[in-house]
């Protein structure tokens, strides 16, 4: 994927400073060729979307079917996960604005390849930003025909009906053996979704590169610019949120030494650094709980199972600062309202978001397209995407351990001791 974005950054390069992005042959390359072709990629991914995040928040909900069994401790999980999303994607989403890092493109190539893009991707715009306007915005969140809603790419609408199922599912799979097979089978869907998901993204350098020389040939060196600065403002909000968030966390509901966890933390941090996977890092983490935390076994094999799928802190934030510099670069204004709506689905994208490397680019895409911001835009960040993946996910494990650290101390007093080597 990196050799595809570097291969289609130059070649833009190279052919708007050489020809000019109005140039014959530019022009019938990007219609013919590269636009067909990144279009095709990202339709595939918008195809899945819809079954791989009502699957995945069905089932990312449905795994805190123990909250009640936990009693106490299962609802403080709960509640410190939406607490520590919801400050993640602020804090992301004050960075952005603050900042701007995707100011200062100029307009009228902006302009241009929001109309180039329009026609491309209809389907995917065909719901106007204004509709997100409002107090009847806050109504419509609820869907009258999930049908119609899905139909319509009205992803909240269909994240909510799914955190209802969800919620519906837990109450009665205790019961019934027909809500277990109903699980089962949701299982299988967000499992066949996700084996199609990295089948797609096996298209991904092609697509990159595509991508990549149609921004590049029209923005030029602009380009790299904003690029730049787009990946320093995702770094730094998810730096702060691991070193002043985390520590606070742990520090003044934990009571513990932040020093003392993020040492301990060390081996899980850095295996997710290197996996970019949640799920993949999930053994570890559980040693490191027990082992090194010294946090009771049953607490620290719920709060870490469940929030492998349901507490991805650096996923909300990394979805939150995208959609905002994306919207900056092509020079949409979205409203305080449209800002809100995007925080919302963010936090719910980091229930239903697979604990997988690239889990978050079809929720991305998704919300591109609701807020008016031509999915083309999605190439900025392909690119650089692996990296930012790995430091998203060395944050989501953390907050995972962090979770765990305060549940215990509130569930079983203070985690116990581990005995020196």
């Amino acid at each position: 994927m990196l050799l595809g974005f570097v291969v289609g950054l130059v070649a833009g390069l190279v052919a708007n400073a050489t020809a000019g992005p109005d140039a014959a042959w530019v022009t019938g390359l990007t219609t013919y060729v590269t636009q067909p072709f990144a279009q095709l990629f990202l339709r595939l991914l918008f195809m899945l979307v819809i079954p791989l995040l009502f699957a995945a928040l069905v089932i990312g909900v449905s795994e805190m079917g123990d909250l009640r069994a936990l009693g106490a401790a299962g609802w403080r999980t709960l509640a410190l996960t939406l607490v520590l999303s919801s400050a993640a994607v602020v804090l992301g989403l004050v960075l952005v604005n603050v900042l701007r890092p995707g100011d200062g493109v100029d307009p009228q190539l902006a302009q241009r390849l929001l109309t180039d893009a329009a026609g491309g991707a209809k389907s995917v715009l065909e719901r106007s930003p204004a509709s997100l306007e409002g107090p009847a915005a806050f109504v419509e969140i609820v869907p009258s025909n999930i049908i119609a809603a899905a139909a319509e790419n009205q992803i909240l609408s269909v994240m909510v009906f799914a955190l209802l199922f969800g919620i519906g599912l837990v109450i009665v799979q205790d019961r019934s053996a027909a809500a277990m097979t109903l699980k089962g089978a949701i299982e299988g869907l967000l499992e066949v979704a996700m084996t199609l998901i990295g089948l797609v993204i096996r298209l991904a350098p092609l697509a990159v590169a595509c991508l990549m020389f149609n921004l590049s040939a029209v923005f030029g060196w602009d380009l790299l610019v904003r690029l730049g600065a787009y990946v320093g403002v995702v770094l730094l909000a998810l730096g702060l949120h691991f070193v002043v968030v985390y520590s606070l966390a742990v520090f003044a509901l934990g009571r513990m030494s932040p020093l003392k966890f993020f040492r301990a933390s060390q081996e899980a941090i850095l295996m997710a650094f290197s996996t970019a996977s949640s799920n993949a890092t999930l053994p570890t983490a559980l040693r490191v709980a027990e082992n090194q935390l010294g946090l009771p076994r049953h607490i620290s094999r719920f709060v870490l199972t469940v929030g492998a799928t349901a507490n991805q802190n650096g996923t909300a934030l990394f979805e939150g600062v995208t959609v905002l510099f994306l919207a900056q670069f092509f020079g949409i204004d979205l409203s305080l309202w449209q800002q809100v709506v995007v925080m919302v689905i963010c936090i719910l994208g980091g229930i239903g978001t697979a604990g997988v490397p690239a889990g978050s680019l079809p929720v991305v895409a998704m919300i591109l397209g609701m807020v008016g911001v031509p999915p083309e835009g999605i190439g900025l960040i392909l690119g650089v995407d692996r990296l930012l993946d790995m430091c998203r996910t060395a944050l989501n494990v953390t907050g995972d351990l962090v979770v765990a650290v305060v549940v215990s101390r509130g569930a079983a007093g203070p985690p116990r001791e581990i005995a020196p080597e």
